[in-house]
């Protein structure tokens, strides 16, 4: 976590010593934080604690998407082999993506009529790059879930643990209350992406704009755009799947009570 948080200012020259000293300090935080829930009998925040791959899997998606893009744009001044080879690749895919209507054209269009063309074509390289790496994470865990039959392997889910945000006991039944659940984080994710270009144009119309000269502004902002949406739509699948497992685990409860005569059918 700590490297994550720091890789832009690792690969990217500049930043002033304010700016790594805010970042280490954020990084030291994460880190702290993410220890804490993981070696603690009692989470708070983070979901599917014991549920692995689904932390891993977003947590790599957002490393590689920081990572790939600091490379891209560390070689603007440090230019070599590596870095152009995700220069192409990157390129490659925003402009595969940026087609009307399309993410990735909704975040050139926020911008600025008078944005400069480099701006402007590392934002395609960068939201392209990004939207693509939050899409193939999406379809790894659609595929683990069904192959590998997740959460469940050898060992029963523990809903307090993986969902401590979740009470059981609010009201009404859980099984609805997660598929509704799952189902505003599927309408979320999938609207994000096409929203958040729209707000950003809205407020800019009534204050300054961001500026996404600074490549370290341009990194963090286009990696959440990305990686929120597809954290979203996870979850709801997810959701979907523990509430699944749970009327499934009623319908065979109910048929041995049937079958052994406690209750009648």
């Amino acid at each position: 976590m700590t490297l994550m948080i720091m890789t832009p200012s690792i690969l990217l020259p500049g930043g002033g010593s304010d700016g790594v000293q805010i970042v280490t300090l954020v990084a030291l935080f994460a880190a702290i934080f993410t220890v804490i829930e993981y070696t603690s009998a009692s989470p708070s925040l983070v979901e599917f604690r014991a549920a692995p791959p689904f932390n891993r899997l977003r947590f790599g998606a957002l490393f590689a998407t920081v990572f790939a893009l600091s490379i891209i744009f560390r070689g603007a001044d440090d230019p070599s082999t590596f870095t152009q080879f995700f220069q192409v690749i990157g390129e490659r895919i925003g402009t595969s993506i940026d087609f009307p209507y399309s993410p990735v054209r909704l975040m050139l269009v926020m911008l600025p009529a008078t944005t400069d063309a480099e701006v402007v074509a590392s934002m395609r390289t960068a939201a392209g790059l990004s939207y693509f790496v939050s899409l193939i994470s999406l379809a790894v865990f659609v595929l683990i879930l069904r192959r590998h039959a997740w959460p469940r392997r050898s060992r029963s889910f523990n809903v307090w643990v993986n969902l401590p945000t979740f009470d059981p006991t609010a009201g009404g039944d859980v099984v609805d209350r997660l598929n509704r659940d799952s189902q505003i984080n599927l309408i979320l994710g999938f609207l994000l992406p096409f929203l958040v270009p729209a707000v950003f144009k809205l407020t800019s119309s009534f204050m300054a704009p961001i500026s996404f000269a600074d490549p370290q502004t341009l990194i963090w902002t286009v990696t959440a755009w990305a990686f929120l949406p597809a954290s979203l739509l996870m979850r709801g699948v997810a959701l979907s799947r523990v509430a699944q497992m749970i009327y499934l685990q009623r319908k065979r409860a109910y048929a041995a009570a049937v079958a052994d005569g406690m209750i009648s059918a």
